[in-house]
């Protein structure tokens, strides 16, 4: 059996600010890594034997997976970074709290920002303080930092990597890792699924609950569950 097991990061501190991340690099907030090591624990009692990991080359996915990787016993497997699992890019909405922003530009708006598919928030103004087009990352990485991204677009960058990179691995039937954000994880399950394009942006990926998948040798989901019950959010139908 091939497991894929999709860990959002644990709550970050903007997350607990309540304001648009994206690609800023904030780290976790005690809560956060208290979740990182549930999400270990957790996956250590499944006792499925991981061969490698993914994750983004955000702080708060890379520190959620050292985390867990150390309570499963299992530093020693080997993580990829890439940049095609970063959060989706807020643009002008980056560092912003959701409610003053929902009073300044009315919560209809910003729901279609937050929600729609393929709608983009407003493109972040070049020389931002969060205008990370000169941070030396993305420059190693041979990254194009965008200026804004909606799910569409952020499921652009993604869908290619997987395909390439971690799909093939998945068929051989290794079973993975991947600790990334909110909306890299829900492009991946939109692939993994096929789910519409108005349905997947009401799933909601909850932080530091490892969701656990089963797949064939097409890698089509035959069964998924999130392992923390109590905090765990519908799925869509797997199979």
């Amino acid at each position: 059996m091939t497991r894929l097991a999709l860990i959002r990061h644990g709550q970050s501190q903007w997350n607990l600010e309540n304001r648009f991340t994206g690609w800023v690099d904030v780290d976790l907030t005690e809560k956060g890594v208290a979740e990182a090591k549930k999400a270990g624990d957790l996956l250590r009692d499944t006792g499925v034997e991981f061969s490698a990991c993914y994750t983004s080359v955000q702080k708060r996915a890379i520190r959620t997976l050292w985390i867990a990787l150390d309570e499963m016993d299992r530093m020693w497997l080997p993580v990829t970074r890439a940049w095609q699992l970063n959060e989706r890019h807020y643009g002008g909405l980056t560092g912003l709290d959701k409610a003053e922003t929902a009073e300044k530009h009315g919560e209809d708006q910003v729901k279609v920002w937050r929600r729609s598919y393929d709608t983009p928030p407003p493109a972040m103004e070049a020389g931002s303080e969060f205008d990370l087009s000169k941070d030396p990352r993305y420059k190693l990485y041979g990254a194009d930092v965008p200026a804004t991204e909606s799910l569409k677009l952020t499921l652009e960058r993604v869908q290619p990597y997987f395909e390439k990179e971690i799909a093939p691995r998945l068929k051989a039937g290794e079973s993975l890792i991947i600790a990334a954000h909110g909306n890299s994880l829900r492009a991946l399950v939109k692939i993994l699924f096929n789910v519409a394009d108005d349905d997947i942006v009401h799933v909601e990926i909850p932080t530091g609950n490892p969701l656990l998948i089963d797949l064939d040798g097409n890698l089509k989901p035959t069964d998924a569950r999130y392992l923390d019950e109590a905090r765990a959010q519908p799925l869509p139908d797997a199979g």
